[in-house]
């Protein structure tokens, strides 16, 4: 389906980003203990037009990032900046294994269709991007998005075992009931919104890339080729699973060893104001990451489920954007 096609290009140092001080100086920790290769820096996109295609794949937008990298063999072998043009393409078969290793730890451990779920991303191309560095030889992936109609693919493996563990992790009773409802009579007209990166992407990404995906969303609800697929892009909610770091007494108040220390770290950034406007939430214990950080020694790994109304969605996009540009 052809695309309405927009364009964005420029220069842009990336820097760790999220909310707090702590928080930022606990990222810039993190991204600096990272050591990736120059092809596996990080990735973002715009739609260009039809005449840009390469190998059949939609280069949808192509910004240049500029990326600091940190003191190290690497800095020597490469001389400090590396900079690199970053496309948004149309996700297709051959970023598979790409896909599956960013979505590897989604359901936490557990053993699940994660090659079927992968696949209903790739076949999905109306809606949904995966960032890669523009002429990259190794076809390098640094990010994937897209948005599921859970009622639309209902009979599938992957999102039967998704629901399962959704429902087995959920230990409110408050929320348990409004899952089941969202997972169930209500699915039709509910997104599973999956964004998974590398740790490092450039936070300037970030708004470009979430609105090409409500962009794409939106278009859908015109563009598609019946009245069914139309109406399975018009979500009145989302459901997001993400990762966060709990302090140990984030549950018990006043019991923070430090006012330095935050209840909630934030892995991805926007996701803290997905949780401010969601509907609901629900955290469950991740296991497959240990923490080995030493800024992190009072934190947990835990998953983190939230529901958030189609209609905050414009909200989160402008706060979003006001987050980055902030100093």
């Amino acid at each position: 389906m052809p695309r309405r096609p927009t364009r964005r290009r420029g220069s842009m140092i990336a820097r760790p980003l999220t909310f707090a001080p702590f928080s930022r100086s606990l990222a810039h920790a993190h991204l600096h203990s990272t050591h990736m290769p120059k092809h596996q820096m990080l990735g973002s996109k715009v739609p260009e037009s039809p005449s840009n295609n390469k190998g059949g794949a939609v280069v949808k937008k192509i910004l240049r990032e500029k990326i600091e990298q940190s003191e190290s063999s690497e800095e020597e072998e490469f001389g400090g900046d590396v900079q690199a043009d970053f496309a948004f393409f149309d996700p297709k078969p051959d970023d598979f294994h790409g896909v599956k290793i960013l979505l590897h730890s989604y359901l936490d451990n557990t053993e699940w269709d994660l090659s079927g779920f992968v696949d209903l991303i790739l076949e999905q191309t109306t809606v949904g991007t995966v960032v890669k560095i523009e002429d990259d030889e190794d076809n390098g992936l640094f990010s994937v998005v897209s948005a599921l109609n859970l009622g639309r693919y209902k009979d599938h493996k992957c999102i039967a075992e998704l629901k399962e563990f959704l429902l087995k992790h959920c230990l409110e009773k408050n929320i348990k009931g409004d899952l089941r409802v969202l997972l169930g009579e209500q699915a039709h007209n509910v997104g599973l919104l999956v964004s998974r990166r590398v740790v490092n992407l450039p936070p300037q990404l970030l708004p470009p890339l979430y609105d090409a995906l409500c962009d794409e969303i939106s278009w859908a609800t015109e563009d598609e080729p019946t009245e069914e697929l139309r109406n399975s892009f018009r979500f009145n909610s989302y459901v997001l699973v993400s990762k966060i770091y709990k302090h140990k007494n984030a549950d018990k108040k006043n019991r923070l060893s430090s006012d330095s220390e935050e209840a909630i770290i934030y892995v991805n950034p926007e996701d803290e104001i997905f949780h401010k406007l969601s509907l609901w939430s629900f955290n469950f214990p991740f296991h497959a990451e240990q923490v080995t950080a030493h800024e992190l020694k009072n934190y947990r790994p835990m998953g983190l489920v939230m529901a958030v109304e189609a209609d905050k969605v414009s909200t989160f996009r402008e706060q979003l954007r006001s987050l980055i540009d902030e100093p």
